[in-house]
């Protein structure tokens, strides 16, 4: 009987064997557990129904790959081959993306490769030629589908060919795109792509770019190398270099952890979510404003910004017809469609049509003038439009006036954005074609119409009469474009900057510069410069209000360096497109004779040295983590998410604005190289204000972003205190006790127990001991614990290190604070040079006595005052004094 069973079985596995070979296509329609398949094998959404087109799953099932459909209202449903992670039923991967199958269609794996064809053979996807026979088709539990040789070497694999999604674990390389699809439906490829480059990953429709990870507020570039590939792991997305561990740009994921996947979604706009339960999440997003994505509003709608989305409708002069396109009211003019209708000039439709240009409101803008550079500068409005009527596949054009440069909006047209903001100088103009009637046979002459020659009238004229003709119009023409030119050469001569000298006239065309204010406008808009809100070592502040009522701050510059006005127009140009939630937006400037303003968005809380210093309801703990976060983010892009990196060099208090909300923004950066080098008594020689300076700057050697850095940390020290590094304060007795010795306390100074501090080195000691809920400010009475307090000062600690190298950048700055990164471990043998400050600081208060500062109502040193000498004192140190014998 066991020979029997013995010899059954054989037969049977001979009978399989036979008939695979007389049958290389049978295939199973039962489960499969397996995660390889070897060729040849067939598979079809009809043979596999029982298990919903699956075939193949990864090895603890977390992935599938199936033939599945999706079902559309108006249509047959859509089969495509493809990988899905299970759980959540989210598609990762698809195969036939632009040629969707049947339900009966097929797809065969052979030994030369993977292919997708319908009943009547026709090819529908493949894989492209390979370099040996395939030996399996596997999927891994990473979702990535693969195609192996006998050696198990790989030949072709899913996370190469991304469709348009990414996995945790999957690269994106240099040159490769996520495309979206056309519709949940439709998993055609759609107009919006994620393309990665070896600068930046950007977003583009139509192949013109819309957005880019730098630009996101939580993106930080840490590295100026070139990257290699885009990774999501459980922390965040990375711009790696080759080296796989470098990261160029970083955007911290804090999310729970579960399956992370990042999808540019069908409406353009490229989202990293997570599954968590039976739930979706989403960690990031961008763009965030709907107005930017740019057809949210169909080809010319208008796009209005509100807080939770944008609205749309039609602009001024359009309507909108039965397919939700905007079409111009006037029903004489139409839109061009496209070179192919429009590139022959003498078709029968051009006998009556002419080319006009339907105006835009003020305030509106358009995507890409932010990323395309003008087509035309110094140009004015009627040769901008020349310009694009010569140009066949010109739609529209916006032209800025301040700076004359001429943007062509070619090929497509996407929707236009309300950005009613001052510093918008841009003027846009819709191409139209203008249709004559037997009724007004030259067509509307309206809108800067450009117009027609009537021609049949030349066929009638004798030859004589003709090239007549001929000769006065060549004559006019010439006439014109040289009247014309010497009107631009004129106009570019007058300056961009308002210029009244004749001798800096002589400045040729810089483009980005923001909008130009004439003197007559700021002193109209500050009541003759009536209400000053601020002054600094760059100058007075006032403030203003323009003729569309929105309030600005102008900045009269007195400390001007030696500098023409084309080096003043460059340095405005980039700090001008220079944009960060955490930026003070430059609105525009002036160039008034040797005066020089610039009109800044209006902060209405003022400085952060008011409420943090002043007798005012106290910060609250959370607030100033706000605070510091804030400021560190605006740091960060200046110092790596903008395209001219940018080193503030006068980071304080005083430069942090707070508006509503205590929404922070960073002021004065950039403006250091407009300085001259004799500053006000509260800059040094070089740059920056006492009290804030990096050691560097004392010992010549080199400034680099790390000195913001510095100064950074010595105003966070200023934040966890609520009083200036450097002054007086009455002192618990607790705390007494504990703050003897050389740590920049003087038991001899006066004034009922009043002791002057020098806090740097404080916290340095309290540090050591792990003391740190004592550096609070006292004012906040308990409201803060040990911890949040240590969080801050090992910070800030870290960011004074002597050593710049040691000092974190920026964006890691901003990565603990947010709990991305680990906290850094202060190098006490690093910050021995603040044991130097602090008993320099108590030597010089010796001498000085603390009459002055007793008087002060905030128990500060008044800079003002003799006690000055306490600031400088920290400035006039040798490099010995600093560290000791080099």
């Amino acid at each position: 009987m066991g020979f029997s069973l013995i010899a059954l079985s054989s037969a049977v596995v001979l009978i399989f064997i036979f008939s695979g070979a007389l049958f290389p296509f049978f295939v199973f329609s039962g489960p499969l557990s397996t995660h390889s398949i070897r060729p040849p094998f067939i598979a079809s959404y009809f043979l596999f129904i029982d298990q919903s087109g699956t075939f193949l799953v990864s090895p603890n099932g977390t992935f599938k790959a199936s033939i599945s459909g999706t079902k559309a209202q108006t249509s047959p449903s859509r089969y495509y081959f493809s990988i899905t992670h299970v759980a959540s039923d989210a598609i990762v991967w698809s195969a036939n993306r632009n040629a969707s199958m049947s339900n009966s269609d097929k797809l065969s794996l052979s030994v030369d490769g993977l292919r997708v064809a319908n009943e009547a053979g026709k090819l529908l996807w493949s894989t492209p030629p390979l370099n040996s026979e395939i030996a399996a088709m596997q999927l891994l539990e990473t979702g990535n589908l693969l195609l192996v040789d006998a050696r198990n070497i790989t030949l072709w694999e899913s996370f190469e060919n991304p469709t348009d999604s990414i996995v945790v674990g999957q690269r994106l390389r240099v040159g490769k795109s996520l495309e979206s699809a056309l519709s949940e439906q439709d998993q055609s490829v759609g107009d919006y792509r994620l393309l990665m480059t070896d600068g930046d990953l950007l977003l583009q429709w139509k192949r013109m770019t819309y957005f880019k990870l730098s630009m996101h507020e939580k993106a930080f570039k840490n590295s100026y190398g070139e990257v290699s590939f885009l990774a999501i792991n459980d922390t965040g997305l990375y711009l790696l270099e080759s080296d796989g561990s470098t990261a160029v740009i970083q955007v911290p994921l804090s999310g729970p952890s579960g399956f992370r996947i990042g999808k540019l979604g069908s409406e353009g706009r490229f989202v990293i979510s997570s599954f968590i339960g039976d739930d979706w999440v989403t960690e990031l997003f961008g763009p965030v404003d709907d107005c930017h994505i740019p057809f949210f509003c169909g080809k010319i709608g208008l796009c209005t910004r509100r807080p939770l989305s944008g609205t749309c409708s039609c602009p001024s002069g359009f309507r909108v017809q039965a397919n939700g396109e905007c079409i111009p009211t006037d029903t004489s003019l139409s839109l061009p469609s496209d070179c192919k209708s429009n590139a022959n000039r003498n078709g029968s439709d051009q006998f009556n049509s002419s080319v006009s240009y339907l105006q835009l409101a003020y305030g509106m803008d358009y995507f890409a003038n932010d990323f395309n550079g003008p087509m035309e500068h110094s140009v004015d409005l009627s040769a901008c439009q020349d310009i694009c009527s010569q140009n066949c596949s010109c739609l529209a054009i916006f032209h800025e006036n301040a700076s004359e440069s001429c943007y062509l909006l070619e090929k497509h047209l996407g929707s236009i954005i309300l950005n009613p903001r001052p510093e918008n100088d841009n003027r846009g103009y819709i191409k139209v074609l203008v249709h004559s009637s037997p009724e007004n046979p030259t067509g509307n002459n309206n809108n800067n119409q450009k117009h027609n020659f009537p021609i049949a009238a030349l066929v009638l004229l004798p030859p004589s009469g003709f090239f007549l003709l001929i000769t006065i119009v060549a004559v006019a023409i010439l006439w014109l474009r040289k009247n014309r030119l010497s009107k631009t050469k004129n106009n570019a001569e007058s300056g961009r900057c308002n210029s009244s000298s004749s001798a800096e006239q002589e400045m040729i065309d810089i483009p980005g510069l923001p909008r130009r204010f004439n003197h007559e406008e700021l002193a109209d808009a500050t009541e003759n410069f009536k209400t000053q809100i601020g002054s600094g070592g760059f100058g007075a502040v006032y403030k203003g209000t323009l003729s569309d009522k929105s309030v600005v701050a102008v900045k009269k510059i007195t400390s001007l360096g030696v500098q023409g006005k084309k080096d003043f127009c460059t340095e405005i140009a980039i700090i001008g497109n220079v944009h960060h939630v955490n930026l003070v937006r430059l609105k525009g400037f002036c160039v008034h004779g040797r005066q020089r303003f610039l009109v800044l968005e209006y902060m209405n809380r003022g400085s952060l040295d008011r409420p943090l210093f002043g007798n005012g309801p106290v910060l609250e703990w959370q607030e100033r983590v706000e605070i510091a976060l804030g400021t560190a983010r605006g740091l960060a892009y200046l110092h790596s998410g903008c395209e001219d990196r940018i080193i503030h060099c006068d980071v304080k208090p005083e430069n942090i604005l707070l508006h509503d909300n205590l929404h922070v923004k960073i002021s004065d950066f950039g403006l250091s190289k407009l300085l001259s080098p004799e500053q006000s008594g509260l800059f040094t020689t070089m740059r920056g204000t006492r009290g804030y300076l990096a050691p560097e700057w004392l010992t010549n050697s080199a400034i680099s972003d790390k000195s913001d850095v510095y100064s950074y940390g010595m105003v966070l020290l200023e934040i966890v205190r609520g009083r200036k590094n450097s002054s007086f304060q009455t002192l618990s007795h607790s705390r007494e006790n504990s703050s003897s010795g050389g740590n920049g306390l003087s038991s001899s100074s006066s004034g009922s127990g009043a002791r002057p501090i020098y806090f740097p080195l404080l916290a340095l000691e309290m540090h050591e001991k792990r003391r740190y809920a004592e550096l609070a400010d006292q004012r906040l009475e308990g409201r803060v614990t040990s911890q949040e307090v240590e969080k801050l000062v090992r910070i800030a600690l870290c960011c004074l290190h002597e050593e710049p190298a040691l000092r974190p950048a920026m964006a890691n700055v901003v990565s603990m604070l947010e709990g991305g990164l680990p906290l850094g471990e202060p190098r006490v043998e690093s910050l021995n040079f603040l044991r130097f400050y602090g008993r320099r600081f108590t030597e010089i208060s010796r001498l000085e006595g603390s009459s002055e500062q007793n008087q002060n109502g905030f128990g500060l040193i008044n800079p003002t005052s003799n006690t000055s000498g306490l600031y400088n004192s920290l400035t006039c140190i040798s490099s010995q004094q600093i560290s000791g014998p080099r």
